[in-house]
Order: C-alpha cells, then sequence, then structure tokens
C-alpha cells in the first residue's frame, strides 16, 4: 500500500536549508520519492532582491548542487519546478535573498509509482520479448519455404513496386 503526502517547506533568512531525509527517521524501510511542483516568493519578501533556490542531491555517483529558482519580487513571484528526487537526502537551501521562498510538493510513501513503473516495464519487456519470439520464427519459415535467389527477386523496388521484367529476356 503506498501513500501520498502534501510537502511543504519556507527558506528564508532565518532559516536557509532544509534536507528532506524520511530514511533517516523510518523505523522499517519503504521506498520514497519526493516531487516538488512549485516555488513561491511570498508577500513579505524585499522589492528588487533575488531569491535564489539551490537544491543539493545524489546524481549518479556524486553530489550535485544546482539552482532550481529564481524569484524576484515585481518579476516573479513563482516558479513551476515539477523536479523529482527519487532518493534521499535532499537539501534545499537559499543561497541568495531572504526569502521567503515556499517550496510546494508531494512526499510518495510506499510504491506508488515504483510499482506502476516496474509494472509497465516488465509488460514492456515481455511483449518485445514476444515479438522478437514471433518475428525469429517467422523470418525463419519464410526462409525455408523460399529459395533464397527468388527471395531476392521478389523485393520491391525504391517506389514500392515490383521489379519490372527484364529487358532482356527471352521469350
Amino acid at each position: 500500500m503506498s501513500d501520498e503526502y502534501f510537502y511543504g517547506v519556507t527558506l528564508s533568512s532565518s532559516h536557509q536549508s532544509e534536507t528532506w531525509d524520511p530514511e533517516a527517521k523510518a523505523e522499517y524501510p519503504r521506498s520514497n520519492k519526493l516531487l516538488i511542483r512549485q516555488a513561491l516568493l511570498g508577500p513579505d519578501a524585499k522589492p528588487d532582491e533575488l531569491n535564489v533556490v539551490q537544491v543539493e542531491t545524489m546524481c549518479l555517483q556524486e553530489s550535485i548542487k544546482i539552482p532550481v529558482a529564481i524569484l524576484k519580487v515585481g518579476e516573479t513571484r513563482q516558479a513551476r519546478l515539477d523536479i523529482e528526487f527519487p532518493d534521499a537526502p535532499v537539501t534545499f537551501t537559499l543561497i541568495q535573498g531572504s526569502g521567503p521562498v515556499h517550496l510546494i510538493g508531494q512526499h510518495l510513501l510506499g510504491a506508488l509509482v515504483e510499482e506502476f513503473e516496474d509494472m509497465e516495464e516488465m509488460e514492456e519487456e515481455m511483449l518485445d520479448e514476444e515479438e522478437g519470439e514471433d518475428s525469429q520464427f517467422k523470418d525463419e519459415d519464410e526462409d525455408e519455404a523460399e529459395p533464397k535467389g527468388k527471395k531476392a527477386k521478389m523485393s520491391n523496388n525504391a517506389k514500392g513496386k515490383a521489379p519490372s521484367p527484364k529487358k532482356n529476356a527471352k521469350k
């Protein structure tokens, strides 16, 4: 069974960094995934101040730090992000500006996404294997039924028409 929960955090000059790491707090192992949908600049943000939110997370084998939102009063009060983080920990930091910047998303607990992805992948693999087996047998059957010389003569030309009879053919 899987569950979906609201996730929200506010970054400001007094709370510049927040780490999402449910696996560190879990009493029993379950899969977790974080989806960040939006970054919003709070109504009391300072005019003409850039607010930059950076995320730090694991890539394939190393940690990566990258800005994900740059917000400014009068220009950009919100940013639609739609970023997925399949692995914890993920650290959000307000590296510039005093905020407040609100990050909004969902915490998926359990196998809500993974089970469906795994099932789809397994179905695709099974279909690919079945198609591969069918086409393999079909090719073998065709090869046995027709001599190789005839098969070459029956092939279509570039326009999709059967080849015309040879001009020098005996009558």
